[in-house]
């Protein structure tokens, strides 16, 4: 048997090999999309748009209406209305009555109601302590993350 150099041997073997894993990748290979938000802790411009006011329901005539983001209003959803935090923004909300809080995504603007500071979906207000009786409670409005492009730099 005539001898083969050692270098196209192992050339050969290592182009065997990599053909048989080609098809096993792993899945953790491909990185995760870089999510759109800024999920760790909110950036000083997040922290200066913390605000206090009284926290509304939207009116049950806005159900599958357009918000200013173009989605469609949903009651039973975690979106929310206001003047202030950029559309996208992801906010804590919490009842300063309750303590309880709920996490919402500004879709849409609003409410237009002196002293309001932000509008919840009734399932939202609910969750917080807000009931259809009272109407309003006062809250504080504490973003999370702003929207990609939104205060960072």
């Amino acid at each position: 048997m005539p001898r083969r150099p050692l270098p196209l041997l192992f050339a050969a073997l290592t182009l065997t090999l990599a053909a048989c894993n080609s098809g096993n990748r792993d899945q953790n290979d491909n990185p995760p999309p870089v999510p759109d938000y800024q999920q760790t802790h909110p950036t000083a411009d997040a922290r200066r748009l913390q605000h206090r006011g009284e926290a509304s329901f939207y009116a049950n005539h806005f159900e599958g209406k357009k918000m200013a983001d173009g989605t469609r209003y949903d009651g039973d959803s975690n979106v929310a209305a206001s003047k202030r935090l950029p559309l996208g923004t992801k906010a804590k909300v919490r009842n300063l009555e309750t303590g309880k809080t709920a996490v919402v995504e500004i879709r849409d603007r609003g409410p237009y109601v002196k002293g309001r500071v932000i509008d919840l979906t009734p399932a939202t207000a609910r969750s917080i302590g807000i009931d259809r009786e009272d109407g309003v409670a006062p809250v504080e409005v504490t973003p999370i993350s702003l929207p990609k492009g939104q205060g960072r730099g």
